[in-house]
């Protein structure tokens, strides 16, 4: 019985649980839970609690693939066509405004129905298309020389151009190659010949002014008086151009320049391209003229740069046209390009934006930043001509594997076949003269310019890097072999030297030695700054 009695603590013996409080219970008498949301509700725990340890998955289930809401039928996958999604990014544009604006352009036919002075009106067959005699406005052209012009605000133009005005902003988008470079320098060549009249009037009335004053200091007798000795101040214009044309690459400032230059030496004006091509002497000299400046052509980088020490040279803009404006307004040059627009803001009565393409990303920024943009749009934007033929490639599948150079090379050689196979007779025979492949590769870097070269040079393709830091001296015969006439005549110089030297036997040994396919490619990689247009 003493062995069953419950053993008492001695009275110096700690209790195990002097440390803790006395367990909570619920009203009823139950154990109270944890408070978990408390600041120190996580504190002295050894285990995770079950709501926060990760759901482990069978292996045979982790790799069953998920499919969609309804569980007993799969989700389709769609196969195919996924180099094509850029399709998607690019701003859809309705078949029935393609159609309105076919028919709005239908009677437009010559460059007389615009509203342009005569002397612009006679020059643009003499210097834009010398030797054409039937000279046709293109679409684009249709579309955006009244809108710019403003021939629908007859009373606008009347006025001065040194009213203040509300900033008319336009977007003009077409293809490449149809004339957007014609359609935006016209108007502003018109514009810049019309303010020039306000402005010679004031300066004819300052001159009668001061030959009015001469003529009474003489009449009154002033004998001591002395004429200030002449002053030569600078030109008001110097450095402060009305109208800035902003591109991407030093190639299209000279390109675009050319168009320019062509019109001032009949219509008389001033452009100045600068970039990053000429010298610092060079650059200063055409900014600064002392006879003044009327249109500025250059880079974002190099007018960012000038703006930032010469403020001056925004002050005066009147209208500032961005070129290329998907390659301007991305990550790359967006800061730079809206910091010119908002330093031009005060003085600027149009804003012209141009691009052959109309990203999600640009259509997303113009909307943002300019809602009430008008767009001109021509009806064959985004539309693939029915002479191109296009092809896509899946680098992703088998066998490229996401090798973009090994897909490169394969389709260049699958050209050079049907080449090799269309220089060949009925009988077998080769044919004396094959047609040869040129081809254009475009990639974004001139880095992976040379990559992709080295690249196809292993795999046997004649193949030539041409970008920006070439040499002019590597670029002109480069060119010359695509264009086809310095590429004929040298071809045909070098075959009579050769069949004069050595024995015909001989060459056509060597003919017949020499791979076919590399005989029929000519490869050309250019880098995507280098680009060239039609004007």
């Amino acid at each position: 019985m003493a062995q069953l009695q419950k053993r008492k603590p001695a009275r110096m013996e700690l209790s195990p649980r002097v440390a803790q409080p006395p367990p909570r219970t619920t009203p009823s008498g139950g154990p109270a839970k944890r408070r978990t949301a408390s600041p120190f509700g996580g504190m002295n725990r050894t285990k995770a609690p079950a709501r926060l340890e990760p759901v482990k998955r069978p292996e045979a289930e982790a790799r069953r693939p998920s499919y969609g809401k309804d569980k007993t039928k799969p989700k389709e996958k769609r196969e195919g066509f996924h180099a094509l999604k850029m399709q998607r990014a690019l701003a859809p544009i309705g078949y029935g405004h393609r159609s309105a604006v076919k028919s709005k352009i239908q009677s437009l036919d010559s460059f007389e129905q615009f509203p342009l002075l005569d002397l612009i009106k006679e020059s643009i067959a003499s210097q834009a298309f010398p030797g054409l005699e039937d000279v046709v406005p293109t679409p684009v052209q249709r579309l955006a020389l009244p809108a710019l012009l403003g021939s629908d605000r007859k009373d606008c133009r009347a006025k001065s151009p040194s009213v203040s005005s509300q900033m008319e902003q336009f977007l003009l988008a077409a293809e490449t190659g149809s004339g957007k470079t014609l359609a935006y320098l016209l108007p502003v060549i018109d514009a810049i010949k019309r303010a020039e009249i306000p402005e010679a009037n004031e300066e004819a009335q300052e001159k009668a002014r001061k030959k009015v004053a001469e003529e009474l200091r003489k009449n009154e007798g002033d004998v001591f008086g002395l004429e200030p000795p002449p002053v030569s101040e600078p030109h008001p214009t110097a450095g402060r151009p009305r109208a800035i044309i902003l591109v991407p690459t030093a190639e299209l400032v000279d390109q675009v320049a050319s168009l320019a230059k062509a019109f001032s030496h009949t219509v008389k004006f001033r452009a100045a391209p600068i970039s990053a091509a000429y010298t610092g002497k060079v650059i200063r000299n055409r900014l600064f003229s002392p006879g003044g400046i009327d249109m500025l052509i250059s880079t974002p980088h190099l007018l960012a740069s000038i703006a930032e020490s010469e403020p001056n040279v925004l002050s005066r803009v009147s209208y500032l046209v961005i070129d290329e404006a998907d390659s301007l307004l991305d990550r790359s040059f967006s800061p730079l390009t809206s910091a010119i627009i908002d330093k031009s803001t005060p003085s600027l009565r149009q804003l012209i934006m141009c691009s052959a393409t109309i990203p999600r990303s640009l259509d997303s920024y113009l909307r943002k930043r300019f809602p009430d943009i008008k767009r001109l749009v021509t009806p064959n934007l985004h539309a693939i001509p029915r002479r191109v033929q296009l092809g896509v490639v899946e680098v992703e599948k088998d066998p490229y594997r996401g090798n973009k150079d090994l897909a490169c090379a394969e389709t260049i050689w699958t050209i050079g076949k049907s080449a090799e196979e269309h220089g060949v007779s009925e009988d077998g025979s080769a044919k004396e003269k094959s047609d040869t492949k040129h081809i254009i590769v475009f990639v974004n870097e001139r880095e992976k310019a040379a990559e992709v070269a080295q690249y196809l040079a292993s795999k046997g393709i004649d193949a030539e890097a041409l970008s920006r830091d070439t040499a002019s001296l590597r670029q002109s015969p480069t060119l010359a072999a695509f264009t086809g006439t310095a590429h004929e005549s040298n071809a045909a110089s070098s075959a009579t030297s050769a069949a004069s030297v050595a024995d015909r036997t001989l060459v056509e040994r060597f003919r017949g030695e020499r791979s076919r396919i590399q005989r029929c490619l000519s490869l050309l990689i250019w880098d995507h700054g280098v680009s060239t247009r039609l004007p």
